[in-house]
């Protein structure tokens, strides 16, 4: 219930002791954002049963009917409406909300989190709301321009090229020397501006003179080709040339090159 409930009702959202490194400015500006959401959204659903008046009238979120004696939630903001207990949840990320502590929008209920995420964007590095001017987009996700900075060495990446890894900037020396795949054909890891070829989870730099024939040394990009054993042939007879005591490749295809990631 703990993690829930600061998960659903992060601290920083509306108390400037738990935010770092706010400037005076920024401060006013959550103060007044907290009050507002306070005045204007924030409720506590009331669970009892469904009055008689009220019998009969559907669930406001799956619309199923509610008779008379039911268990149900009420919202007052929202007047004259019922949940289902299993109903009575956030209309962004489905989960029930913790101690019936809602924020409504527009008709909708919502966790705190994502109700304030509606107004101001969330830094995915520090997790507080955003209220500067300017901010780092990237991947969909947003970030303090001082907190847009490699996962691995720290290094700040503002104006900097870097390459995404599992959601998180990564800067190039540390994405070539700790992430990048190694070339099949020449050993070198395929650097974050190089074109890649992959082929059965293997993966070549893209060039011809690294993604070509065993055999004949024929590039291969774009072209049939078959596998054996980890090795290319742009035909059956290279690949029997090369392995003549078998009569049949592991597998006959086309590879998929692709070019570096628009966000490296």
């Amino acid at each position: 219930r703990a993690r829930a409930l600061l998960r659903q009702l992060p601290p920083q959202d509306c108390d400037e002791r738990y935010c770092l490194d706010l400037a005076e400015e920024e401060r006013r500006q959550l103060r007044a954002f907290s009050a507002q959401r306070r005045r204007e959204a924030l409720g506590q659903g009331l669970a009892c049963p469904v009055p008689g008046p009220c019998h009969g009238c559907p669930c406001k979120k799956c619309g199923r009917r509610l008779n008379k004696g039911d268990p149900g939630i009420s919202a007052s903001r929202l007047g004259d409406q019922f949940w289902h207990p299993s109903c009575f949840s956030c209309h962004f990320c489905h989960q029930l909300l913790v101690d019936l502590i809602y924020f409504q929008q527009d008709g909708r209920i919502y966790c705190g989190r994502h109700h304030a995420e509606l107004f101001r964007p969330r830094c995915a590095s520090c997790d507080q709301l955003i209220f500067m001017e300017e901010c780092i987009e990237a991947e969909g996700r947003r970030w303090h321009p001082e907190h847009f900075c490699c996962l691995e060495c720290d290094v700040p990446l503002c104006g900097q090229r870097y390459v995404m890894k599992s959601g998180q900037p990564c800067c190039r020396g540390c994405f070539e020397s700790l992430f990048a795949e190694p070339c099949q054909a020449c050993g070198d890891p395929i650097g974050a501006d190089c074109e890649e070829a992959t082929h059965q989870g293997l993966h070549w730099h893209a060039r011809a003179s690294c993604f070509c024939c065993s055999l004949c040394r024929k590039p291969l990009r774009g072209q049939p080709l078959t596998s054996r054993r980890g090795r290319l042939f742009c035909s059956e007879t290279c690949s029997l040339g090369r392995d003549a005591s078998s009569t049949a490749s592991d597998s006959s295809d086309s590879a998929f090159a692709s070019v570096p990631s628009p966000d490296s």
